[in-house]
């Protein structure tokens, strides 16, 4: 089930260099990566709209080809990266290093090594007469909380035609995902009252009342845990406390102290439900007795971000093809999340397969292997034939 003219691995080992060459880490612009792969498409013929944030430093791309109408597949990823900073590596982080039939670099997993498979398949799809069209959506901030490609969804929607499938190339070993649990972060904020800490009474100690609300936090994991889901693993929605920062000296009560929490949650769990009772616990209970002391003391929470989780019918139309174009029928979740569930709720039917394991995302010495590479050229050639009008279907 393989595209006639399939893709050539040099366009992919030179579009990866180049791609890898961009240090897109979140906090950096990615336009120098966008602008190339605005100008590599247009050099072919096509046309993309850039979607920018507000400060103009950071675009999505999002680009069409093939026959008018609604319908048809999207491929999508992100173009940032996570940083480098502290980790000990042995190649360059920012350029293609091959070794032992690998490419070495960050970004090459996760996941600028499907995006260099899908540009170098571009050509190849402009070939054929496709019978639906193929989208392209490239998106920024992904790895701080899917934050970028809400615009590039609004744009979507906006848009008189839309596509109907869509293929996110996360690094799952080529195997075919339908499942991963949603997100949501928060950060809660505690106002004390300063003082010396022999006078500890006549204080409101912020970080005592923080720790309070860290144990009720944690005491919300239980009833969690009894809602089973063992299509994930673990089969529960988890919640933590990951940052907390306080206290200035031993010798003061300490006036503020915030901490970072996050829940993931399984696909139909009321996430909302959990962080209103601990909300409820701050207002109702916690604050109270902190304005007794200090009426100007107060407990705030804030949104740093949040995803939906995805869930699609393994036994659709859609997962099945899926499974023929990526020759595999290893249907799973994943731990990590993606934009899936967002690209879901706009109405999009959405799975995730691409090449590389998340096992090396993330770390120093990040690499794909070369073999995935080709796979995820394997499933696109495939993808191709099947939207190929010529094979009659």
């Amino acid at each position: 089930m393989t595209g006639e003219a399939g893709i050539a691995h040099a366009d992919v080992h030179e579009l990866l260099s180049k791609l890898l060459s961009f240090d897109t880490t979140s906090r950096e612009s990615n336009l120098a990566l966008i602008q190339f792969v605005r100008d590599y498409l247009q050099g072919l013929g096509v046309e993309s709209e850039l979607i920018f944030n507000e400060e103009g430093s950071k675009a999505n791309l999002y680009a069409r080809f093939g026959p008018a109408g609604d319908g048809g597949v999207m491929l999508s990823g992100h173009t940032d990266v996570v940083p480098v900073d502290g980790q000990n590596w042995t190649f360059p982080a920012f350029e293609l290093t091959e070794h032992d039939q690998r490419y070495y670099g960050r970004g090459s997993t996760d996941m600028k090594g499907f995006i260099a498979c899908v540009l170098a398949a571009v050509p190849m799809f402009l070939n054929k007469e496709l019978r639906m069209p193929v989208y392209l959506a490239f998106s920024y901030d992904e790895e701080v909380g899917c934050l970028g490609v809400r615009s590039l969804i609004d744009h979507l929607k906006a848009s008189p035609e839309k596509p109907a499938l869509c293929i996110i190339g996360e690094p799952t070993s080529m195997k075919p995902v339908y499942g991963h649990k949603g997100k949501v972060a928060l950060r809660c904020k505690v106002h004390g009252k300063a003082c010396h800490s022999a006078y500890a009474p006549e204080g409101v100690n912020a970080i005592e009342y923080a720790a309070q609300l860290i144990g009720k936090l944690s005491s919300l994991a239980e009833p969690l845990s009894k809602q089973l889901d063992e299509r994930f693993d673990p089969p529960y929605s988890t919640v933590q406390t990951g940052v907390i920062k306080g206290g200035a000296a031993l010798n003061i009560v300490p006036e503020f102290c915030q901490f970072d929490m996050e829940m993931r949650y399984l696909p139909g769990v009321d996430a909302a439900a959990t962080f209103n009772t601990l909300a409820d616990y701050a207002k109702g209970t916690l604050e109270p007795k902190m304005q007794a002391v200090a009426p100007e003391a107060s407990i705030q929470f804030e949104s740093i971000s949040a995803y939906p989780p995805l869930l699609t019918d393994q036994q659709s139309e859609f997962a099945q093809w899926l499974g023929q174009w990526a020759e595999s029928q290893s249907y799973q979740t994943v731990a990590f999340g993606t934009e899936g569930g967002l690209f879901d709720e706009a109405g999009v039917a959405t799975m995730v397969c691409g090449p590389g394991s998340m096992d090396q995302g993330h770390k120093p010495d990040e690499y794909v292997e070369i073999d995935q590479l080709k796979h995820c050229c394997r499933m696109l050639e495939n993808l191709c034939s099947w939207l190929d009008t010529s094979d009659g279907l």
